[in-house]
């Protein structure tokens, strides 16, 4: 058996307030779901500090959610992403569609305290700008001294890691070509008619 590598976690729980060296965390996401072109991810990563948080999107003309012609695979079913679809096909209202499912800026930058659903995006505002270049700095210089492949330009190997069955392999392009899949886990009318890009 591989030796533990963790850290125990009493320190933090018996603190008043934070601890040294254990202030943040580091985030990441490669790959969640099926539905996109060649299987590809939607590769993240981020840092949370304090109340802000940080977030890099790496691959921004991919859909967050998977492709909306194979029915945003990446967020199950229900009533409430039934409703977000509705009213952006209805014209009625596309701003929960947007936060929901819309493609993402490069970089997010969010304060947690005074925004805890993270809506409004303050990357771009200068005044945050220095703020921004910190949590950027600290959260690579963390990743690249854990060897993460995505920080020194080798993040394409994440997607060429085999990641699903037989059953849903190359799902996308089986779909799109007119195969009859399953996806049980999303509603019939979550697929979109066509392509939104």
């Amino acid at each position: 058996m591989q030796s533990i590598t963790g850290k125990d976690l009493f320190d933090i729980f018996a603190a008043d307030g934070p601890v040294a060296g254990r202030d943040h965390v580091l985030v990441g996401k490669e790959r969640h779901d099926i539905g996109r072109p060649n299987q590809g991810g939607y590769p993240i990563r981020g840092i949370r500090h304090g109340d802000w948080l940080y977030i890099r999107n790496y691959e921004v003309d991919r859909w967050p959610g998977g492709n909306p012609e194979t029915g945003y695979l990446n967020c199950d079913g229900g009533p409430t992403k039934t409703d977000v679809l509705d009213l952006r096909r209805s014209g009625t209202a596309s701003t929960f569609w947007r936060l929901c499912f819309g493609k993402r800026a490069k970089e997010e930058l969010y304060h947690v305290g005074r925004d805890p659903d993270c809506v409004d995006n303050l990357a771009t505002n200068p005044d945050n700008e220095e703020r921004l270049a910190k949590l950027r700095e600290q959260m690579e210089s963390e990743l690249k001294s854990q060897g993460d492949p995505r920080m020194f330009g080798n993040g394409d190997l994440f997607d060429q890691y085999q990641y699903t069955s037989p059953a849903t392999d190359h799902f996308y392009e089986r779909y799109m070509a007119g195969e009859k899949l399953k996806a049980g886990w999303v509603s019939p009318t979550d697929f979109e008619e066509q392509p939104l890009d």
